[in-house]
């Protein structure tokens, strides 16, 4: 069978919480929620208040990981100044989850590119993963969704530049591209291994920017917004994610989105990602 992706052109706080009621999976244990906390003077990140019901229904704590890159969120220290100054401290309880040494290796023996997946060891914490994405362009992934959540959003500060160089940390920036986009894959599939069925995913098509939640400095909205949508495989929810962009064909910001996509070859990682078995680019499509 397909995987099943619920999608409700509605994008509210309320709807977010109706379709994880729908989906009827119950996430066990102690739950971990990423999130993107956004780079300070980023206009497009979703908000705290935009989660609140779900992360309240759900009762669990949001975690992110410190960036490889200056800003202020590349240390833990200016990491959770951002998170308080963006609301996420005042309404949550919060864990940077590589705020303390040594991370936590995950194993890829069946990896494209890289064998290990280096996330903050505070991940040992949780029984179950709610992942919570912007869906939106990237100035390097061509797109960003729930596989880079897993990947890059778990990844700890050194494993995100050990993904970004394709297992040279020191080459986070000059690596062959295709082969940064198989480790997101791989790094992804590790998780994925980590949390086996215990995980769900949201993804959330508003405020769609070429630009990543991690500029500072992000170029406006493109796109119309156009819903969110939820499923248990991460990498079906792409797809569709993907799929719907391609079918926006009236929106006059649709060839801007697609030309970042299409330029990065971002459809590679979503490839990669179905070759190492962890979901399928297949899916059905459920509207609500």
């Amino acid at each position: 069978m397909k995987p099943k992706v619920y999608f409700s052109k509605t994008i509210t706080p309320e709807k977010v919480l109706e379709l994880y009621k729908l989906i009827n999976k119950s996430l066990s244990g102690k739950v971990g929620i990423k999130v993107h906390s956004g780079e300070t003077g980023n206009q497009n990140f979703l908000r705290p208040e935009f989660w609140q019901p779900l992360i309240e229904y759900v009762n669990g704590t949001v975690i992110e990981c410190n960036t490889a890159y200056e800003g202020t969120r590349n240390t833990t220290e200016k990491h959770i100044k951002t998170m308080e100054e963006h609301g996420w401290s005042s309404r949550f309880s919060v864990d940077i989850l590589d705020s303390e040494g040594p991370d936590m290796v995950l194993s890829i023996p069946n990896g494209k590119r890289i064998k290990e997946n280096y996330v903050g060891k505070n991940l040992t914490n949780y029984d179950s993963l709610l992942v919570l994405s912007h869906f939106k362009g990237h100035p390097m992934g061509g797109y960003g969704g729930a596989i880079k959540q897993l990947s890059i959003g778990i990844a700890s500060s050194f494993g995100k530049a050990y993904i970004h160089g394709a297992g040279v940390p020191e080459e986070i920036w000059t690596s062959d591209h295709d082969s940064f986009l198989e480790s997101m894959a791989d790094a992804a599939a590790s998780v994925v291994e980590y949390f086996k069925d215990n995980i769900v995913y949201i993804n959330v098509m508003k405020n769609m920017s070429v630009d990543c939640d991690c500029c500072a400095v992000a170029e406006d909205p493109c796109m119309k917004d156009i819903g969110i949508l939820i499923s248990l495989d991460p990498i079906a929810i792409d797809q569709a994610c993907i799929d719907l962009v391609y079918a926006a064909t009236d929106d006059p910001g649709q060839s801007h989105l697609l030309e970042r996509i299409e330029s990065r070859n971002g459809i590679h990682t979503i490839e990669a990602s179905a070759e190492l078995g962890f979901g399928s680019r297949a899916y059905e499509l459920i509207e609500v």
